[in-house]
């Protein structure tokens, strides 16, 4: 998918919504326990209630490799299922990677090729040339790491140079890399006030916000700074949303959770057109 599908899509739902599956066993309704693969039915039901609402689903891969085969079976399952049925949803592999070129490149592959993911998240530690092998690949999108939503994300994010900040410094620098039209960069909405500052270095990319909801962040301060004319905002939930109740309605509920969302976002939209 590439950039302007997905203008499309935002357009076409008035939802600028990702949902995060981050699926924890001790979290989901007990009945799902018996499934021969209760990891992608929690998903699949949660997939099928929402798809309408959101624009984006973000399996966060850690919730699957604490599974080890298993699990990672499930995440296959689960893109694969979105693919087919949901080909419009735009897919994010939070897998926070990076690494020297070559290594880099074989993830790359895994979460682009073989997993058929249309982004991943990345690490912007070791620099150009351990992100420009996720920036290669066509009509795929690499999103960076700038400002995260954790609570220790400014002891080395904020930090200042002689000139800036260092999240101001990612953001510069990863916009002098080779295909940087294909970045997005991650920031968190426990960080509003610092979207003005953002918004100035990096204007026309999509940044994906974790952190609305669970997390505190509030979805009015982030659009107030951070949209831009192409919406350029996935606001992503994960906790509020899916495990909203733990019953049998379970899925319903998680819809219910994920309307409230994004009857929010539309009003947003069609008070900034």
């Amino acid at each position: 998918m590439n950039r302007q599908e997905l203008i499309e899509q935002i357009q076409k739902k008035k939802s600028f919504l990702c949902i995060g599956l981050d699926v924890d066993l001790d979290k989901i309704p007990p009945h799902l326990l018996t499934k021969e693969d209760p990891i992608f039915e929690f998903n699949k039901q949660i997939i099928d209630a929402t798809h309408y609402l959101a624009v984006a689903y973000k399996p966060n891969t850690a919730f699957y490799e604490a599974y080890g085969i298993k699990g990672w079976k499930a995440l296959e399952k689960t893109i694969n299922y979105i693919n087919t049925n949901y080909p419009e949803i735009f897919t994010i592999a939070d897998a926070k990677r990076g690494d020297i070129g070559n290594t880099s490149t074989m993830y790359a592959k895994a979460f682009f090729e073989d997993l058929n993911f249309d982004s991943v998240t990345v690490a912007p530690y070791m620099g150009s040339d351990s992100v420009e092998p996720f920036l290669a690949f066509k009509n795929k999108t690499t999103i960076l790491l700038a400002l995260t939503s954790n609570k220790g994300g400014l002891d080395f994010q904020g930090l200042k140079t002689d000139k800036q900040e260092i999240y101001k410094e990612v953001l510069e620098t990863a916009l002098t890399w080779k295909n940087s039209e294909n970045l997005m960069f991650v920031v968190g909405a426990t960080k509003a006030e610092y979207f003005e500052e953002i918004r100035k270095i990096v204007p026309n990319h999509f940044l994906l916000v974790p952190g609305v909801g669970a997390q505190g962040g509030n979805l009015q301060d982030v659009c107030n700074y951070g949209l831009n004319k192409d919406c350029g905002l996935l606001i992503n939930s994960s906790r509020g949303i899916i495990y909203a109740k733990k019953d049998e309605n379970f899925a319903k509920s998680a819809q219910k959770e994920a309307l409230k969302l994004q009857q929010q976002m539309e009003q947003i939209l069609n008070e900034n057109n």
